[in-house]
């Protein structure tokens, strides 16, 4: 097919590289602007743009893909199809009219659950035993377009966002050319989604990093590996912020104590009480402006005693 691409972050780049390597011939890439980004305000080219300029691919970086600077070259392309793959920005409707096949999506989720911005992460953070990858085509709506394959995949009992993510990309790729040979012989067809069963994610945000102890060690063990790598979670101790980047669920039950107590310390990871009478085990933690260190090195330092808490 005559392909648009839209798209901007690592996970993207799977798709764009199979398509690229399918055969389709790709008329344009379009990704979001470069922007600072880390703690230097250093200007980075989003991963997909980078794709693009090393394989010699057309490439635009419109502020607004919806203005008339970048709406009418794209007409004039007339693609048969579109691709969005994490694009970062909802598409107008005048351009979703342009492809005589539509805009297919690649989206990270068994649609109609977790549509929105964070899929992957509150896959993990609703302790879903099972994600997976969907292609639809995209309508006006945040994720309702009907649905065109799914793929399902098992979560890792100690899988974090980045890893699932990983994954995901790869099984994303597959199913879009998949999709697109399937549409070019008719052996796939769009089938609408049940929005009654529907949930819609949350933009991931920095404040939901800040640990509240009151939640059952469970449900923070499952944030720890949905936050990772961001927002991540922390909490204050002695005054100073401190990451938490291991914690398990313990299996022991004890009521009594402050959330955020410290109730034991050992080599394998500090015991803190939560909400609901649940026990969490601290096992990576990392000390402000300090690099991060399991726990038994981190007791060493900071000689952490029974009694303390983490507020």
């Amino acid at each position: 097919m005559r392909i648009v691409f839209f798209g901007t972050p690592e996970f993207a780049v799977p798709s764009l590289e199979a398509l690229h390597r399918a055969g389709h011939e790709i008329l344009l890439v379009a990704s979001r602007p470069d922007r600072p980004a880390g703690r230097r305000l250093q200007v980075s080219t989003p991963a997909v743009a980078a794709y693009a300029g090393r394989h010699g691919l057309p490439l635009v970086q419109p502020e607004k893909a919806g203005a008339d600077e970048f709406y009418l070259p794209f007409r004039n392309l007339a693609p048969e199809a579109a691709v969005v793959v994490a694009y970062g920005k909802l598409i107008s409707p005048r351009l979703l009219r342009v492809p005589a096949r539509g805009f297919i999506n690649v989206h990270p989720s068994l649609l109609p659950r977790h549509r929105g911005p964070s899929p992957v992460a509150w896959a993990i953070a609703s302790g879903d035993a099972e994600t997976g990858v969907s292609t639809m085509l995209l309508d006006e709506g945040m994720d309702t377009g009907p649905v065109l394959l799914q793929r399902a995949v098992t979560i890792h009992p100690r899988e974090r966002t980045g890893q699932l993510e990983e994954r995901l990309a790869r099984l994303g790729a597959e199913l879009l050319v998949e999709t697109l040979s399937g549409l070019q012989t008719g052996t796939v067809a769009p089938q609408p989604q049940d929005d009654s069963v529907a949930t819609v994610t949350p933009k991931l945000d920095r404040k939901m990093a800040r640990i509240d102890w009151s939640l059952p060690a469970t449900q923070l063990a499952l944030r720890c590996r949905a936050f990772d790598p961001w927002p991540g979670l922390f909490c204050t101790f002695r005054g100073a912020r401190v990451k938490i980047h291991g914690l398990d669920a313990s299996p022991h039950h004890a009521g009594g104590a402050a959330p955020g107590t410290v109730l034991a310390c050992a080599p394998d990871g500090i015991t803190v009480q939560c909400g609901g009478e649940t026990q969490a085990l601290l096992t990576e933690l990392q000390r402000e402006g300090k690099r991060r260190l399991p726990a038994d090195a981190f007791l060493l330092g900071e000689r952490v005693a029974p009694g303390e808490r983490f507020r």
